[in-house]
Order: structure tokens, then sequence, then C-alpha cells
């Protein structure tokens, strides 16, 4: 009998499952637009824990960029309250182009959509089939999709991207830390008090559309599988009144633009997702198998043996004392070792408490590990 059992692919199984975790942060005011939410100690005491993690928010803006104006600083708020001074370890963060943000996000997300205001799909033939390949023809427009664009949905995208001069967009940027794989949809919710007074709440529609709530107003897009929050639609295209509320002084000027988003005190909440992978393996003991004890103290002829001043067994012949080859004696497992094919140790199973074996039906160990 051998110690050793390999295992069949039969009896190994691997499930996955999905996770999900809450989050919620909250942000100041200030004039830069970087929020480093998981800030938990003073900054007017020069302290702040770089470990910390939240989002980023961003402007982005169309314009030239070799304009000075087109930088903006990340850490505008916390370098007031250290008195011009900046962390060494935030020293290659102070600041970022608003031009380079815009041309990033309108690469990646918008490129296909710019040339329609409703951000439609892009335009493309119909093929009609001849009687062979040379007699096939293409009817209607084609405009080449040379990008990506990470839709969120197999329905008509809504995605409106700004191109006038000077045209601003808003962009948070949630660390994958936090959001795992994706975030999840119909999670999001954005609050936001431009001004102090008042308030106004978007959330995600589930297809990757963020809206306001309530009036079903598209605000920009999210793109859950990078964690980030696109605003693109600036408050001066839902313009009258009763589209803002009523006695703050936005009323009837329709919603806050993107840069009030960012500016502005912020609460962002939602959901990650994270797929965690767990091993089960199947560790079956046939009747006829381990039924032996393998401890050395059981043998007959093993010894201590006195080396200096340590004392060591020495294993024996094999052969067992009398008290374990009774037909009534059954061996006890506690504990069950995985091994690599080298036979190196690599994972132990502790049963809760010793499980004797049988000798006439099959026990059957179940080992889970998370991956």
């Amino acid at each position: 009998m051998s110690a050793w059992k390999q295992f069949l692919a039969s009896d190994i199984i691997i499930n996955p499952f999905v996770v999900n975790k809450s989050f919620t942060f909250t942000s100041g005011t200030g004039s830069g637009q970087f929020a480093y939410l998981g800030y938990t100690s003073s900054i007017s005491g020069e302290i702040i824990d770089k470990n910390a993690v939240g989002i980023n928010r961003f402007i982005g803006r169309n314009g030239d960029y070799f304009l000075s104006s087109s930088t903006a600083y990340l850490t505008g708020q916390l370098t007031s309250s250290l008195s011009g001074s900046v962390p060494s370890y935030l020293a290659d963060f102070t600041q970022y182009n608003q031009v380079l943000v815009y041309n990033s996000v309108k690469q990646l997300y918008y490129t296909n959509f710019i040339s329609s205001s409703t951000g439609d799909n892009v335009a493309t033939a119909s093929i009609f089939l001849g009687s062979n390949p040379s007699g096939n023809v293409l009817v209607g427009g084609v405009e080449s999709p040379l990008y990506d664009n990470f839709l969120q949905s197999t329905l008509l995208p809504d995605r409106f991207f700004p191109t006038a001069s000077n045209a601003e967009i808003g962009v948070i940027s949630i660390p994958s830390k936090l959001y795992g794989d994706y975030i999840v949809p119909n999670s999001l919710i954005l609050q936001v008090a431009p001004g102090g007074s008042g308030s106004y709440t978007a959330i995600d529609d589930g297809e990757g559309n963020v809206i306001f709530e309530g009036t079903g107003e598209h605000l920009g897009n999210v793109i859950y599988t990078h964690g980030i929050i696109i605003l693109t639609v600036s408050g001066s295209i839902n313009q009258g009144y009763g589209t803002s509320i009523y006695g703050v002084s936005l009323y009837g000027a329709g919603y806050p633009p993107p840069i009030d988003w960012i500016n502005n005190p912020l609460t962002c909440s939602f959901s990650s997702s994270v797929t965690i992978y767990e091993a089960q393996y199947k560790c079956t003991i046939r009747e006829s198998e381990f039924n032996a004890t393998l401890n050395p103290s059981a043998q007959k002829s093993g010894s201590v043996v006195q080396i200096s001043s340590s004392y060591f067994y020495q294993r024996g012949d094999g052969t067992l004392n009398n008290n374990v080859t009774g037909s009534y004696f059954s061996p006890y497992v506690t504990t069950v070792g995985l091994y690599d094919e080298a036979q190196n140790l690599l994972a132990v199973g502790k049963l809760a408490q010793p499980l004797p074996t049988s000798d006439t039906t099959d026990t059957t160990i179940l080992i889970n590990i998370d991956k």
C-alpha cells in the first residue's frame, strides 16, 4: 500500500463565482481636479496616507496642447492646505494636460460617434449575395469603424461628444483595485451640490449611459470594465425651467456642466465585481486503501536512537504491533496533503476532527481552495 494517490481529472473541479462589494467616496470642494478620497490623516498637519485609495477627477478640454492654459493641477486643493508644499511622493503628479485628457477619451470611447450629434452607430453597407463572390453587391454608405470604443451593450449606443472649440468634458477615474473586474451595472450613483445649494443625482441605466435620476436626461457614459465615467453633456443643452431644482442659482439654466461635477463636492457610489475561482479536490479513499497505519511507533522493531544529545525514533522493518493488526483496527485521518508531481508538499488540509477510515465503504474528503 502506498501513502500517495494521484488525482484523476474528474477529481478536480474549478468553479468560478462572482462577489460584489459596495463603495462610497465623498470629496470636498477645491480648485484641483484631483480627489484622493481615501486620505484619512490631517492635511493641515502635513500627514497624508500615501497608501490610501481614492478616485481621480479630471477636466478635458478641446483646445491647443501647447497653450499653458491647457494645464491643470491635480493637487491644487492639497498644496493650498500645505502652504504650497507638495509631498515628495506626489511630486510627479502635480499637473496634467486637459487637452490630452480630451483627446484620449475621444479616441478610446467616441471616435466612431463624433459624426452624429446623437451618437448613432457608424454607417455600414449591406451585402447582397450574388451567384458567386464576384457578383456580391454592397448597398449603402461605408464608414469604417476603426476603433473599438468599448461598447457596453448591443443596443443602439447613446454617445454624445462635444467637439466645439474649448468644449469641456468631465472624467472620473476609479482605480482597478476598487472596481475589480468591472463596475456592476445599475450600481453607479453620482451626487453633486454646485454652489453649496441644492443637489443633483445621476445614475447609470445598466447599458453604459449616465442619466439624471427621475428625468432620464443623458449626462454621459460609464465604461464598466475600465472604471471610467465620462460626463459630456453641458448644462446649456438642457435649458428651460423644470430641468433644474427650484431655488438654486442654476434654476432655469439646465443641469450643471461637467466642470461643476468635477470642482464641487461629489459623492460617488458604486459596486465592484470580482470573480473568485474555487478549486475543489475530491480525495476518495477506497475501502482497500489507507487501512493500515504508517506511524513508525506502531512497528515492532522500531527503536529510539541517541545521536549526541538528541534522540530519534528509527523505523523498523515494517512489522506492526499486535494491537494494530486486529480486524477491528481502523486508522484515523487527521490531515490531507496535496503534492505536485515531484512530491513537493503544496497544501495541507486539517480536518475538524479525526475521521476513521472504513474497510467496507469508500470515504471521500473534499478540499476547497480559493484562488
